[in-house]
């Protein structure tokens, strides 16, 4: 086959498969090399980036898949005939913040970040694909750890991890991102630190002694004088 072929072909595996395809994969189907496809990939993106098209090629790290552009997306629900997506929670939002900046983590250590039990939210976020499970940490009892996928780069309109917002300020990162198509939902700040002491700041009033309790003697006092011979103390 010559390239405009295997171009075809390309477009014809991504078009049946209802997952993402890596390029590796469609390479190994047609026995070539995958920098190959990649161009290919790169050819058909240029297509559907083309001004007109319905549909265009998404990209999720080294995975790739159709869909429809997003300002066609009123027209393809109608005739789908779809109910609206239920949009993400706060609760979810925090649980996807927690994994994509810290992945893999274990379910403990979500609940510790959010300081409440987010053992629904988990399973939730897994029913709707945008989280995975991920193996079990090399830590006590091994328990199972999470990470996203491809779907959450997808739904942030993200290529990689590396486009993740970088972590400032009090806002969620992935609010800003849910602005353009996904609903706001708010962050739980982290605890403030205690102010650091300043230079000019008075030091602490020592404890006051407890009652009866004698005050300690100087360190230059001199030494009590003996009793006198022939008198017992009182």
């Amino acid at each position: 086959m010559d390239l405009k072929q295997y171009k075809g072909a390309v477009e014809a595996m991504l078009f049946a498969c209802a997952e993402p395809v890596s390029a590796e994969r469609m390479a190994g189907v047609l026995e070539i090399e995958p920098e190959v496809v990649e161009r290919l990939l790169a050819s058909l993106q240029d297509d559907y980036d083309a001004a007109g098209r319905g549909i265009r090629l998404y990209q999720m790290e080294d995975h790739w898949q159709l869909g429809t552009k997003n300002a066609y997306g009123a027209f393809v629900k109608q005739i789908l005939d779809t109910r609206r997506n239920v949009p993400l929670t706060q609760a979810a939002l925090e649980v996807l913040a927690t994994v994509a900046y810290n992945q893999p983590v274990s379910r403990s250590f979500i609940e510790q970040v959010r300081g409440v039990d987010s053992s629904s939210t988990v399973s939730n976020l897994l029913e709707k694909g945008l989280i995975e499970e991920a193996g079990r940490l090399d830590l006590p009892g091994r328990p199972v750890s999470f990470r996203t996928t491809d779907a959450f780069l997808r739904t942030f309109g993200l290529n990689s991890l590396a486009q993740l917002p970088p972590l400032h300020g009090e806002e969620l990162p992935l609010e800003q991102l849910a602005q353009d198509g996904l609903p706001p939902a708010g962050d739980t700040p982290p605890a403030d630190e205690p102010p650091a002491a300043t230079a000019n700041a008075e030091p602490p009033a020592p404890p006051e002694p407890l009652a009866g309790a004698q005050p300690p003697a100087p360190a230059n006092a001199e030494p009590p004088a003996p009793p006198l011979p022939g008198r017992e103390d009182a």
